[in-house]
């Protein structure tokens, strides 16, 4: 797409994989680089910029190793800069790097901004100029695509337009075949985007195709690449979850779904859109980063409810709180259980379980939540405690254990260190089992112990492991008074669970979210 507005379709450049890779905390390795090159690829994206060959070793032996891939859709892309001040590209290091490279994209950064020229690149103005258009001639006569970025655009444009123009024209002189407009910054609005890329467009060449790259220090990034879109921008520079330095680039996960279900354009091959929530949670997970539950479109939470109101209405009609229906990305709806809950988010959740519980059970049940959480509880991370309570709320349920008593004692040995032990006492079809364990302290010696006294009458219980046990002190300035919330983690193969347990002892709030993940799971595998 050019300024032509007609053709309802847009290029997405990915450069998760270069610009993604500057965040802090971000270190992938080449093997991650491949794995997330495979991943882009499949979802569709036209281009994937893979790294800057002349910055280090890694980079330049990504071009090498993915050269023996079997890409299907993506084209890959080598970033560099143009040629050094007094250099010819032939005899300059990074262009060489470049070619080398073998990548059938070239992505060139140039100087735009007048401040740049001075004072970073030491040189006048017609010089930047002929460095830009030798640069990409000497690179588009070894017969690469060439993608000119036109670094710190809006700025140089605001301080001189003219000369802006100028770099531009002499990158298409040079031979690009795309010139990117990159807000470096990040501090442009979008009102000023859609004028600036308009005016650019009209001043170049028809059919000069115009891509855009955007950063998010304004909180503009997803706004502003939008908005050059719709003055006819045809590429659109971004990254997986906004990875980026400072801020972050412009968010892909929040464009692709915007262009496609918003604004009319084709971005992938048809089908693909519904892959975009795993594509942002596995690259996350790639990353070794958690991934951002309140991402638009690809969040955990972007499609939650937790007010009662609101989940009320969703069960009349599912557009009353939703932009989208979440399939259309992947993702899915999530009723959650607070104490801002009503009843219909207590019969959503029991229909997500499968269960048919009656409007007083609902009420019954609720009015338990709301007492729990002023208690300390919170069920909205703990939806196996909400599953527990809707099931023991059902007439005709029966426990697979009760509970009769428990002790821990924690005590010092000499040669030993300290040393935990708990007995459980519980009663399993009117049996009654009374067992012990040693453990590395109390919560896990409690754990073994329960586990030892039910595994006779269900040896399930033994597929089951503590994934995760995490722990809060919700009133701290009551110092050892303090309640005490307790979450703990299960999972079973693929399967993972959460319950919740709180109390002023922090072996009674363990002990309750214990319970509940153990009588969950044994209900799941039921």
């Amino acid at each position: 797409m050019t300024g032509d507005k007609t053709v309802p379709s847009v290029l997405i450049y990915d450069t998760t994989l270069r610009d993604g890779t500057q965040r802090e905390g971000i270190s992938l390795s080449l093997e991650d680089k491949l794995k997330v090159t495979k991943l882009l690829d499949d979802f569709g994206v036209a281009y994937i910029e893979g790294g800057w060959p002349g910055s280090n070793p890694k980079d330049a032996h990504y071009f090498e190793a993915v050269r023996k891939l079997d890409l299907k859709c993506a084209k890959v892309a080598a970033f560099g800069a143009t040629t050094r001040v007094g250099v010819k590209p032939a005899d300059d290091e990074n262009i060489q790097m470049l070619v080398d490279s073998q990548a059938p994209v070239v992505t060139v950064v140039g100087k735009t901004w007048a401040l740049h020229v001075h004072e970073v690149l030491r040189t006048d103005k017609e010089d930047n100029c002929n460095l830009i258009h030798d640069s990409l001639a000497y690179l588009k006569g070894l017969g690469r695509e060439v993608v000119y970025d036109a670094e710190h655009f809006f700025d140089g444009y605001k301080d001189d337009a003219e000369y802006a123009i100028l770099t531009l024209k002499a990158a298409l002189q040079g031979g690009a075949d795309w010139l990117t407009l990159c807000d470096t910054n990040g501090g442009t609005m979008y009102w000023e985007v859609e004028r600036i890329v308009g005016e650019v467009i009209a001043a170049l060449p028809a059919g000069t195709k115009i891509g855009i790259h955007t950063h998010n220090d304004g909180e503009q990034g997803v706004a502003n690449s939008l908005a050059a879109i719709r003055v006819g921008a045809g590429m659109v520079q971004g990254t997986i979850n906004g990875y980026g330095e400072r801020c972050g680039n412009a968010n892909l996960c929040s464009i692709i779904p915007d262009l496609e279900l918003k604004m009319g354009y084709t971005c992938l091959p048809e089908g693909k859109l519904k892959q975009i929530t795993n594509i942002a949670r596995t690259v996350a997970e790639i990353a070794n980063l958690p991934p951002d539950h309140h991402l638009a479109y690809v969040g955990r939470s972007a499609f939650a409810h937790k007010g009662g109101i609101h989940v009320a209405a969703m069960r009349r009609t599912a557009k009353s709180y939703q932009h989208i229906e979440p399939e259309l990305v992947g993702n899915e709806m999530r009723v959650l259980i607070s104490d801002l809950s009503g009843r219909g988010n207590i019969l959503s959740k029991a229909e997500q379980f499968g269960m048919d519980v009656s409007n007083d059970a609902a009420r019954q049940v609720l009015e338990q939540i709301k007492h729990l959480e002023n208690l300390g509880y919170a069920f909205e991370g703990a939806e196996a405690s909400v599953a527990i309570m809707l099931k023991r709320a059902q007439p005709d349920y029966q426990a697979p254990f009760e509970l009769i008593d428990f002790m821990t004692v924690v005590e010092s040995r000499q040669g030993r260190g300290l040393l935990a032990e708990a007995t459980v006492k519980l009663s399993i079809g009117g049996e009654v089992m009374h067992t012990a364990a040693e453990g590395n302290g109390p919560v896990n010696a409690l754990d073994l112990a329960l586990r030892k006294a039910i595994a006779p009458a269900f040896p399930r219980i033994n597929e089951f492991h503590l994934a995760d046990y995490k722990v809060r002190i919700l009133d701290s300035y009551n110092g050892s008074s303090a309640i005490t919330r307790v979450l703990v983690d299960t999972q079973n193969g693929t399967h993972r669970w959460s319950t919740v347990g709180a109390a002023g002892n922090i072996i009674e709030a363990s002990w309750r979210a214990l319970i509940d993940s153990i009588e969950y799971g044994l209900l799941l595998a039921h």
